[in-house]
């Protein structure tokens, strides 16, 4: 029986931006949260953000976010009335729906037979063609026979896709150009289909030359309702996965969009939908988009990754819709009052590595930032991580949505541009520069965009874009200390590295094709450098900017911002990232001290205390003195165990490369 009044408390089943998502609308309603937590995600901000959250296991997403026992327990254990799924996990699993509703608990979503009914494709499909919504010509039947399948490709005519009836992203699928080949791409299509669903069924389906990926949001309440919330367009893929998605989709027709929305609308009235769901719909945009050339493909029972960018273009939010529709109220609107205004675009920001088939990557972000602002636009951060923690194996490698709106597809797109410019992350490999490069995509920018785009063009849209001119530069003075103005009102104090004789130049130690390359930094004012190296002495003005840094110099002109990261330092401009391993020069001496027995000072200094003597026997990694230079003490440890044979007085000022220590040795 439908609830009549708001939840005073939810559970939400999902870690990440969406958990974050869900309980910033919940709080603004005046709804307790719980959040569920595994051992990895104890200190994720969704943790934080909930007014109460609960372990449900470790790591492992089978012994946590998967346990629908542990999440129910938690649910009931801190007085929840309802659970919201997310999405991902447990998001459209009917099983968990059905357990959810045993324990006296709502669902925030829609029926379990709704979510069966859109399960399979096959069934799905016909399911649709029943209700009058157009479907890919093809073979939906249960006949798996070689010979069967293979004459209904025939009938439909080559080039055909074969495709597993369960599941997705691009699992179980192979395109055939011609019959000779099908035999082999069954096969290999059903062993793959068996090993990730556990179902080897498959469909035939006609190949579209140009396809285009549009969706239409709906939405259905309890009391027999539905409306659309226009369409999507999430044509831009990898591996059949979504990078960039946009509303409202470029180049449709009012024609175009009064059919697909019409159709999108019977489909959820079929099933008696209640909640957000999402009507994908493949496109042949061979000839542009046509009010004929659009044909169903799925139902995802559930909140989708893109719906920023259909609140940005109607203002509304989908969360507190659903919330709404599961406490047993009607729609918040009716069609004729929902708004289309302006342009959406989102880009999803991964820790992966594009020009590795975007192999997923691990690491702490050692440093992030977004913009809080953008050109002639709005702009909307998703993130469920912070600066500092750290991007495991055991979850999607999201690290935010970056969602923009403006008044139109190119206001948009200016504003997507300047956002992911202005978006600074060191500490792991991100897609972050491949965005950039798909925003200014020619083909993309006019509006000529299908499902093939990416893997035409990867090659250049993953090509390493050459360091900076000044990256360098501003790494090594960075690395120097010398970019830090000293915590003081006293005028002397900011004159850092002066000196009334000469300049002297503070040691810098990079590690270049994994060798040591030593740089002498030298300050000339507040302002101006000389940097001194293997290729000579170049001078550059560094200024202190909002943000950052500006660089100029013989060919230097660049503006930036530093990072530390462990071992380095980051140089961040322009969306893109410059790592410079740098080494501790003592690290060096001692390193070159165990091969003569011998350590050298690195720099000038004052050997500020002496811990040993000559004779004693020290162990590897004992304390043997400390060095005063760059206005910073330096503790020198042995390299190795040993004897020593010679060591500095207490209180010597000391010269670069003068000797420290001298162990014994056995000859």
């Amino acid at each position: 029986m439908p609830m009549t009044k708001m939840f005073s408390r939810i559970l939400i089943a999902n870690r990440g931006e969406i958990a974050c998502r869900v309980i910033r609308t919940a709080q603004r309603m005046g709804i307790g949260t719980v959040a569920v937590y595994s051992d990895a995600d104890a200190q994720s901000p969704h943790v934080a953000m909930a007014d109460e959250a609960v372990n449900i296991g470790p790591a492992p997403v089978t012994d946590s976010y998967l346990r629908a026992d542990h999440i129910i327990e938690a649910a009931l254990a801190t007085g929840a009335e309802a659970i919201h799924p997310g999405y991902g996990f447990l998001s459209e699993n009917p099983g968990f729906v059905d357990a959810v509703v045993k324990a006296g608990l709502v669902f925030i979503g829609p029926s379990a037979d709704s979510i069966r009914a859109m399960g399979l494709k096959d069934a799905a499909k016909r399911l649709m063609e029943k209700a009058g919504v157009p479907v890919v010509p093809g073979y939906h039947g249960e006949a798996q026979e070689l010979v069967v399948l293979a004459s209904k490709a025939r009938e439909i005519g080559y080039p055909v896709l074969i495709k597993a009836r369960a599941g997705g992203g691009g699992k179980g699928m192979r395109k055939v150009d011609n019959p000779d080949d099908f035999a082999e791409a069954l096969g290999s299509a059903r062993r793959e289909a068996k090993s990730a669903f556990g179902d080897d069924r498959v469909l035939v389906e006609k190949y579209v030359a140009k396809p285009r990926h549009i969706e239409v949001q709906v939405f259905g309440d309890n009391h027999g309702n539905a409306v659309h919330l226009y369409e999507r367009d999430c044509s831009l893929q990898r591996r059949h996965q979504k990078v960039i998605e946009e509303a409202p989709a470029p180049g449709i027709t009012a024609e175009m969009r009064a059919a697909m929305t019409s159709a999108a609308v019977k489909a959820a009235l079929a099933i008696n939908y209640s909640g957000a769901g999402t009507i994908e719909f493949i496109v042949d945009a061979s000839e542009g988009l046509k009010a004929d050339r659009f044909w169903f493909m799925e139902m995802n029972t559930r909140l989708q990754v893109e719906h920023p960018v259909t609140e940005m273009i109607t203002g509304l939010d989908l969360v507190e819709w659903q919330l709404r529709v599961a406490a047993g109220e009607k729609l918040p609107l009716t069609q004729k009052q929902i708004p289309l205004n302006g342009h959406a675009v989102e880009a999803r920001l991964y820790a992966e590595d594009p020009a590795r088939s975007f192999l997923p990557a691990i690491g702490t972000l050692h440093h992030l930032a977004f913009p809080d602002n953008v050109t002639n636009g709005d702009i909307r951060i998703e993130t469920g991580v912070r600066a500092g923690d750290t991007i495991s194996p055991f979850y999607d490698p999201m690290i935010a949505k970056v969602v923009v709106h403006a008044a139109d597809r190119t206001a948009a797109l200016a504003a997507m541009e300047s956002a992911l410019v202005q978006t600074q992350i060191a500490g792991t490999t991100t897609n972050l520069a491949f965005l950039a490069a798909l925003i200014r995509h020619e083909g993309f920018g006019s509006g000529d965009v299908d499902t093939g785009l990416i893997d035409r063009d990867l090659a250049s849209l993953v090509a390493p874009s050459a360091t900076a001119a000044g990256a360098k530069e501003l790494a090594i003075i960075a690395a120097s200390g010398l970019l830090e103005q000293p915590a003081s009102d006293d005028p002397w104090a900011t004159l850092r590295g002066y000196s009334h004789l000469s300049s002297p130049a503070y040691p810098v130690t990079l590690i270049e094709e994994e060798k040591p390359v030593r740089y002498g930094v030298a300050i000339l004012n507040n302002e101006r450098f000389v940097l001194s190296g293997p290729a000579g002495k170049i001078e550059v003005k560094v200024r202190r900017e909002a943000g950052g840094w500006h660089v100029t110099g013989k060919g230097i002109n660049l503006r930036a911002k530093t990072a530390a990261i462990p071992n380095g330092i980051a140089v961040l401009s322009k969306g893109a990232v410059s790592s410079f391993a740098v080494t501790d020069p003592f690290l060096l001496a001692e390193a070159a001290g165990n091969a003569a027995d011998r350590l050298s000072a690195p720099m000038p200094g004052l050997v500020k205390s002496v811990r040993v003597s000559a004779g004693d026997m020290v162990k590897k990694g004992q304390i043997l003195l400390v060095l005063e230079a760059m206005k910073m003490e330096h503790t020198i440890t042995a390299p190795h165990d040993g004897k020593i044979a010679e060591i500095v007085t207490e209180s010597s000022q000391v010269k670069e490369k003068s000797s420290l220590v001298r162990f014994e040795t056995n000859e």
